[in-house]
């Protein structure tokens, strides 16, 4: 049994017997490290922009602060439906999260790529009842096999509807399958600094995975090197490679935003400082009515 803790398979060569070692990562520039929280290949795009920009304001102007960029992936309903507002489930912080962690964990689900040389794997959330998912682009980009293994363990083929790599959004289609369990999604105007919340999805191929923390900041801007992420969330729920495509949620159940990248302190580090961001519910629904159009087209 692969130890995941110690030697996450990121890469997989079907043609050998083990776990390969990741490639290196292409040259980056300078105060820039990479990796998304996330299905990822080692997603060849930096957090550098606003992210490093108030690194670099915090240290005082001085040079090699904080920037980077990790894919929350590993190697990364209807819309009006998901849309809709969940039945509040009331959590104080004496409360346990468990009613809000077994509300979403049916909800969640991983997203496997089997590409001719590789494979990887990322997370995803139900947008409706018979199959519609969405995850990352990044998850998906690579190319290959696309497959969704559910929350009760069932693998199940898929393929891809449609994608937006501006926003870093996409539509997965899980075939054969029925009475899944949609996500609901909250509202941009619901969500405040020092909000609890719970990021959901398979970190370092950990899957069933939830971890809590805070909204730290609002409307970060990251650059991914071909194109700005805005109006981000930032939070110190960890969330790793493999977290990608999953869930952020608040205390009433409802998705606030989809885990897309983490910050790290050095181009050494893969893991979690506790900087994440995530693509806001508002974004979010926008882009999912305007893929839905587009796949029906």
């Amino acid at each position: 049994m692969t130890d995941l803790l110690t030697r996450p398979p990121y890469f997989e060569d079907p043609t050998s017997t083990g776990t390969t070692t990741p490639p290196p990562l292409p040259p980056l520039p300078p105060n820039v490290v990479s990796h998304r929280g996330g299905g990822d290949r080692r997603w060849p795009r930096r957090v550098a922009g606003g992210a490093a920009l108030l690194a670099l304001i915090a240290a005082g102007g001085t040079a090699g602060g904080l920037a980077a960029d990790h894919y929350a992936d590993r190697a990364s309903a209807t819309a009006a439906t998901t849309g809709t507002a969940a039945t509040a489930i009331a959590v104080t912080e004496s409360d346990s999260l468990a009613p809000v962690a077994a509300k979403v964990s049916p909800s969640i689900v991983t997203v496997l790529i089997d590409g001719e040389n590789s494979s990887a794997l990322g997370s995803g959330v139900v947008l409706s009842a018979d199959g519609l998912i969405l995850t990352n682009n990044h998850v998906i980009s690579s190319g290959g096999t696309v497959s969704v293994r559910l929350a009760d363990g069932r693998t199940l083929p898929a393929s891809v509807v449609a994608a937006d790599s501006t926003h870093d959004l996409a539509l997965v289609r899980a075939t054969g399958v029925s009475g899944l369990t949609p996500v609901t999604f909250g509202t941009d105007a619901s969500v405040a600094v020092g909000d609890t919340v719970l990021a959901f999805g398979a970190p370092l191929g950990l899957e069933g995975t939830v971890t809590s923390g805070i909204v730290s900041a609002l409307n970060r801007e990251v650059g991914t090197g071909t194109e700005q992420l805005t109006g981000l969330l930032q939070t110190d729920a960890p969330i790793n490679e493999g977290n990608s495509g999953g869930a952020l949620v608040d205390t009433s159940g409802n998705v606030i935003g989809i885990n897309v990248a983490i910050a790290t302190a050095d181009d050494q580090s893969t893991g979690n400082v506790g900087l994440g961001f995530a693509i806001p519910a508002g974004t979010v629904t926008t882009v999912v009515r305007q893929l839905e159009a587009q796949a029906a087209a």
